[in-house]
């Protein structure tokens, strides 16, 4: 996991599915940490730090670029 790094943060997995279908089409390579945990555990999302995008370092341009594609109004947070 050393090859990845953190992009972006969301509270809750409905805040991503369109996002992670994104990513999944044009072949980037990513994982969402603590996605299982906040599932079970859903109002404790802030006290994990959320969910966080992380993607290999040699996709993370694409992958900003995707976000801001998305939605440059969305919430969110580009680390």
């Amino acid at each position: 996991m050393e090859d990845f790094k953190t992009i972006a943060r969301f509270t809750y997995p409905s805040d991503y599915a369109v996002l992670e279908l994104v990513l999944q089409q044009n072949e980037i390579r990513y994982v969402f940490l603590n996605e299982t945990v906040i599932n079970v555990l859903p109002f404790h999302s802030n006290a994990f730090g959320g969910i966080r995008l992380q993607v290999h370092k040699n996709d993370e341009q694409k992958a900003i670029q995707i976000i801001k594609d998305l939605d440059p109004t969305s919430d969110l947070k580009i680390v």
